[in-house]
């Protein structure tokens, strides 16, 4: 999709709504704001149209009946809930085979190991709904996270509805959610996603988030790949032409659970998947004509790799020296390759002049950037804190 004309007619279909409406300005764009909105409630005799809700679950079978059971107890009852075991090896694939002896709404599909694309790219071979949403097996869901997501999708004749969501770890949980529901059309939301704004739980994650069908055909998930929400989730988003986000948190997110992706970190995939990801999205940017978003995007990479980099020379692990030279490599590939482009990315919309600081110096030094990274952990932070209470 080329970048549509933000000079041209938007689209005219508007709900009436009793709350109050806001706008905020995006660039050129212009988002629209339901302050305190509440999604209007779907009675179960006119729930019509089915949901597809595929669960990815390989050995986590501590995890699987509390994320089931938050699926069947969903308020929204017109469920098809579509578990695939990619071949478990503990007890996970009997669990669900259990609990779809409970509820007839419940499939299972028993594969061969792929990999967690791999699983979702076969639950979608087989889902039947006309609206699609994605729950990892060892998360869970509120009890009314369809009705709500569904509820304002179809009220405001949206594609795809995304949800702000909790995280949860072993001895807390955050939330930060304010209730308003923000309207986004044509590549408003792709623009907030790619900006990377705070203010919006959006993610790289295709689990907070229900779409309609015919936004992900013709698309799968990168089979074999880690990150592998990366391109697909820009890939819709760059798709849809009207978004709604619901600021309020209905995903579970379970973050430091051991053996999940997450808490891998000092591995190989950070340059087999992760960077090649990264480098992926900024192409299929340029490609539809969205090169101001590809230098954003550039930006935040820059910042990632210079990150990685600290992070490696910080922690001790087998790979340590290896994963420093394949990470300076990476880096003086892209910010020194092009000097008119390094300029570009630097002075896109979004950038802090002190990240090129950064960069410049370690393009110069590593040795002076690991020390002047040293002194500004040790002495400068703290100092600027202390002036801050």
């Amino acid at each position: 999709m080329a970048y549509p004309d933000v000079y041209g007619k938007r689209i005219l279909i508007r709900q009436k709504s009793a709350v109050l409406k806001k706008g905020v300005r995006l660039g050129c764009w212009f988002m629209e704001i339901l302050k305190s909105h509440s999604p209007v409630k779907i009675p179960e005799e006119e729930q019509r149209e089915l949901l597809s809700i595929i669960v990815a679950i390989y050995n986590i079978e501590e995890y699987v009946e509390r994320c089931v059971t938050s699926l069947i107890s969903q308020s929204y009852r017109n469920l098809e809930i579509i578990l695939v075991d990619d071949g478990s090896t503990d007890e996970s694939g009997q669990i669900c085979d259990r609990l779809a002896g409970h509820d007839n709404r419940i499939r299972v599909l028993h594969k061969q190991n792929g990999g967690l694309a791999d699983a979702r790219n076969a639950g979608m071979a087989i889902a039947k709904g006309s609206f699609i949403g994605f729950v990892d097996g060892d998360d869970w869901v509120d009890a009314d996270m369809y009705e709500k997501m569904l509820g304002v999708l179809l009220e405001q004749h949206a594609d795809l509805a995304v949800c702000r969501y909790r995280r949860v770890y072993r001895d807390r949980t955050e939330d930060a959610s304010t209730d308003n529901v923000f309207l986004f059309e044509g590549q408003e939301l792709l623009q907030v996603y790619v900006e990377e704004r705070e203010e919006y739980d959006i993610q790289n994650a295709a689990w907070n988030k229900l779409y309609r069908r015919e936004l992900l055909n013709n698309m799968s998930f990168p089979t074999g790949k880690w990150y592998e929400d990366i391109v697909f989730i820009t890939k819709v988003f760059s798709n849809a032409d009207r978004c709604v986000y619901l600021d309020t948190a209905c995903y579970n997110y379970i973050i430091d659970r051991e053996g999940s992706i997450m808490n891998m970190r000092m591995n190989s995939r950070i340059f087999t998947d992760l960077i090649p990801a990264y480098q992926e999205k900024t192409e299929f940017l340029r490609s539809i004509g969205r090169q101001d978003l590809a230098d954003i995007h550039e930006y935040f990479i820059y910042k990632r790799l210079l990150l990685l980099y600290n992070q490696f020379y910080r922690e001790s692990f087998a790979e340590k020296k290896q994963f420093l030279r394949d990470i300076t490599a990476i880096i003086v590939e892209c910010a020194g390759s092009d000097r008119k482009h390094y300029e570009n990315v630097y002075h896109c919309r979004i950038a802090n002049p002190n990240e090129k600081r950064k960069m410049d110096l370690f393009l110069k030094s590593r040795w002076l950037y690991r020390n002047v990274m040293r002194v500004n952990e040790a002495v400068i932070l703290p100092m600027k804190m202390k002036m801050r209470r």
